[in-house]
């Protein structure tokens, strides 16, 4: 169960993910795009409400899960293709494109892989580092690879209309590029944050 300040600390970021996406969404100017953006936020945020008690995660998978939260939410409200940061990047490094999206993908392996990681962890199902990692960025590519194909249906079902949900900006290697931030996303949680998650599993099984 959770302790007090965890307690807290999820509900707090609960509201303010909630005042968040009511903000986003009267703000955004293509409501449509908001919504196909925002939705798994939608069903994380009760899912995780529903199941903190039973399951409780750990306060980093929690954290990241609200900053991932925070990317889908501001590039519905802009469309990736527009944020404004995005530009500010794509200035300094002289991009063609602005690469605010390739953000979204690489959290949207990072997050997934740690997901997996604890769930894989904390039930017992896998033994051994290498095959845990291995598991892991498995997937959060496959959870990747699904969001292409929710990506293809949508331009299929609204053709021109698609395009700020899709936020290609004209590049024919969007996809793969995409799926390649996700692994990189994946490989970064394996990598770097695999011994402070660990950590934190140890203290909540005791």
């Amino acid at each position: 169960m959770l302790t007090t300040p965890a307690a807290f600390s999820l509900k707090t970021g609960a509201l303010l993910l909630v005042l968040l996406m009511v903000f986003t969404g009267v703000m955004a100017s293509d409501k449509a795009t908001w919504l196909m953006e925002v939705i798994p936020v939608m069903i994380t945020l009760p899912l995780l409400w529903l199941t903190h008690r039973r399951f409780p995660l750990t306060s980093l998978l929690y954290t990241f899960i609200f900053f991932h939260a925070i990317i889908l939410m501001v590039g519905g409200l802009y469309t990736y293709a527009k944020v404004p940061i995005g530009f500010t990047v794509q200035e300094w490094f002289d991009l063609s494109r602005n690469p605010y999206d390739k953000l979204g993908h690489f959290f949207q392996g990072l997050v997934p892989a740690l997901v997996a990681r604890e769930i894989l962890l904390r039930c017992h199902v896998v033994r051994g580092v290498k095959m845990l990692n291995f598991i892991v960025c498995c997937i959060a590519l496959a959870i990747s690879a699904c969001y292409e194909f929710v990506e293809w249906w949508a331009a299929l079902a609204m053709g021109q209309g698609a395009d700020e949900f899709l936020g290609t900006q004209g590049d024919p290697w969007d996809t793969q590029s995409d799926m390649l931030c996700a692994l990189l996303g994946a490989i970064f949680t394996v990598t770097f944050l695999s011994r402070w998650h660990s950590r934190q599993l140890s203290l909540t099984a005791t």
